[in-house]
């Protein structure tokens, strides 16, 4: 029987046990997604959760809806085709920094650039939590953990640029406890038709903890975050008296009536069909131990329309039909493609 609309988050609620570590940050996003999905007017029999593994990949579990918890990196394989054989489900793909970028970096690319239509959520702790915190991709440069003792020295892993560079469609970035803003995130990519990308920063409170302060406290956020809006110029900062003006082909941080006039700051453009001014922002990172580095830029960096795979592949099926009727398969094994093996 079909739900009725719209859901409620207790009709997406199973009666499993929630089997994360006190305080994670991955509670906040199962409660944050449970009320998106009540706002996007699909049923639960239309929705799909695919994960591959680590702690983020018990998300199918939680969620009152179709899920598989599948193997390691290859959650998009299977989400691609999941949406192939069934394009009246809204798939979403939950993985984490180790599994997506590490064993299913491939994977995470080629259904990017194909833009098939599917949600990848990717909850960035910068460690690994399930195998017990060893350095992931995505560790900043000096992280200390069981398999760094001394400081990560290998370059991370920037999974919007990563993402921006394979021409996903949609493209953000969002914080487990700025509750309002991941709602938000998670509502315009359900919305989005083609390839959509949301990067998530989770604490791990037991192996990476206070990686994401800077960007999570209230006291400081303001001067270290920049959040996007559509058609507005980036500021940023307690007073929004910050800005980002470029220098030439080089951004710079300026204050407003000092440096420039509000009219000098880049304006954020996410409809740009050239990924160039978005591949910029993603670049942007943090550093607590620099007063002078760049705020990371929060919120939608990329969200333009193109033909999905799915679109593109009932085309040509389409086509082919049309021109050469239905076919069948015995005449497909009976083709001239074939070779005897004497």
């Amino acid at each position: 029987m079909a739900t009725a609309l719209p859901l409620t988050t207790k009709e997406l609620t199973t009666d499993q046990e929630v089997r994360w570590c006190p305080g994670c940050g991955d509670y906040s996003i199962l409660a944050q997604m449970k009320k998106a999905l009540t706002t996007v007017g699909v049923p639960r029999e239309k929705i799909a959760f695919v994960s591959g593994i680590g702690c983020s990949s018990r998300f199918p579990y939680y969620m009152n809806t179709f899920g598989f918890h599948t193997i390691h990196g290859r959650a998009p394989t299977f989400a691609t085709g999941l949406r192939l054989a069934n394009p009246d489900l809204q798939v979403w793909v939950v993985t984490g920094d180790g599994d997506g970028l590490s064993i299913g970096g491939n994977h995470l690319i080629h259904a990017l650039r194909r833009n098939v239509d599917i949600k990848v959520l990717l909850f960035n702790n910068e460690i690994y939590g399930l195998t017990k915190g060893q350095y992931s991709p995505a560790s900043r440069l000096g992280t200390s953990s069981k398999t760094s003792p001394g400081g990560s020295f290998e370059t991370p892993v920037r999974p919007l640029s990563v993402a921006l560079a394979a021409e996903a469609t949609f493209v953000a970035r969002t914080v487990d406890v700025d509750v309002q803003h991941l709602v938000a995130t998670l509502q315009k990519a359900a919305a989005h038709k083609g390839s959509a990308f949301v990067e998530i920063y989770q604490n791990c409170v037991i192996f990476n903890p206070d990686v994401y302060d800077y960007a999570s406290n209230k006291a400081v956020k303001a001067d270290n975050v920049l959040y996007l809006e559509h058609g507005k110029p980036l500021l940023f900062g307690k007073d929004k008296n910050k800005g980002i003006r470029l220098n030439g082909l080089k951004p710079e941080v300026v204050t407003v009536g000092k440096d420039c006039q509000v009219d000098d700051l880049l304006t954020h453009d996410e409809a740009s069909e050239e990924p160039t001014l978005a591949y910029l922002l993603s670049r942007f990172a943090h550093d607590p131990r620099n007063p002078n580095s760049f705020p990371e830029p929060l919120g939608v960096f990329r969200s333009v329309r193109k033909p999905t795979y799915e679109e593109q592949l009932d085309n040509r099926i389409k086509d082919a039909t049309q021109k050469k009727g239905p076919g069948r398969i015995e005449e497909l094994f009976k083709a001239e493609d074939v070779w005897t093996v004497q």
